[in-house]
């Protein structure tokens, strides 16, 4: 499945991840910019770009264009994760 059908649930865990952050935001003001804040450090940045570059170049024979968006999705997610202080539930 490649083309426009395919970036569809891209789109779609996107923008529930940007509700349930609005949602976050409503109820504490400023969370969302403390929970993303540790996503820029260094080490989270770096696994975020390694887990970026082998979604997009693994994804790239079966989705073509369509594997960077994925990339980039699970990039920023990786780089969520990794950038979480281990003591938060």
């Amino acid at each position: 499945m490649t083309g426009a059908g395919s970036l569809l649930p891209v789109v779609v865990v996107v923008a529930a991840l940007m509700i349930r952050a609005a949602i976050g935001e409503l109820r504490r003001p400023g969370s969302v910019r403390r929970h993303w804040a540790s996503a820029t450090s260094g080490p989270a940045v770096a696994a975020g770009l390694v887990a970026a570059v082998a979604v997009a170049v693994t994804g790239w024979s079966q989705a073509g264009a369509v594997a960077l968006a994925w990339a980039a999705l699970a990039g920023a997610l990786v780089a969520f994760l990794v950038g979480r202080p281990a003591n938060r539930p």
